[in-house]
């Protein structure tokens, strides 16, 4: 007896299209998946943490290489809310200039996300709405290091590890 089985090109015999076991190859895309899938998370989270670090960085950059530029940029296109220009330029270069270090270092990377999350906010809400997808892919590197941690090639790692090694109890050689 054999079995029928309809497929979009039509009716065939099952039976027929069956491959002996030595034949049968596995597809090779679950294997291609699947070696993909050992790429190290933590090249990917030093590059997200230097690639928006950098962003950062050059950005307060050029803010502090003229500074009443900046503040006429603040003043005229800008225009941040509830903040005078001269607050807002010196909060935004504080911030462009000190969390990219925090981040590319990975000490207190979590944290020197939160200040960075909150500028890309500022920026597309306020100041360049047209650039979203610029703003969506910053934001997104940001919140992988916030919600998976820096990775292993960072200091906040190395900090974690010593302090683990610390906690463990000390073996006591036992004499007999």
């Amino acid at each position: 007896m054999t079995t029928r089985v309809e497929t979009e090109r039509g009716e065939h015999d099952a039976a027929a299209t069956k491959r002996p076991a030595d034949e049968q190859r596995p597809l090779p895309f679950p294997r291609l998946f699947a070696m993909l899938e050992r790429f190290p998370i933590s090249l990917l989270q030093l590059m997200f943490r230097v690639a928006v670090g950098g962003v950062f960085w050059d950005s307060g950059q050029t803010k502090i290489a003229s500074w009443q530029t900046t503040i006429v940029l603040f003043r005229d296109e800008y225009r941040v809310p509830l903040l005078s220009p001269q607050v807002a330029a010196t909060l935004a270069a504080s911030i462009e200039l000190a969390c990219p270090v925090l981040l590319v270092l990975g000490l207190a990377a979590r944290i020197a996300t939160l200040p960075m999350l909150a500028m890309v906010f500022v920026i597309e809400a306020f100041v360049y709405p047209e650039d979203w997808l610029q703003h969506l892919s910053w934001a997104a590197m940001l919140l992988f290091v916030l919600t998976r941690g820096p990775g292993t090639f960072s200091i906040d790692h190395l900090i974690v590890r010593a302090l683990e090694r610390r906690a463990r109890p000390k073996r006591r050689p036992v004499n007999l």
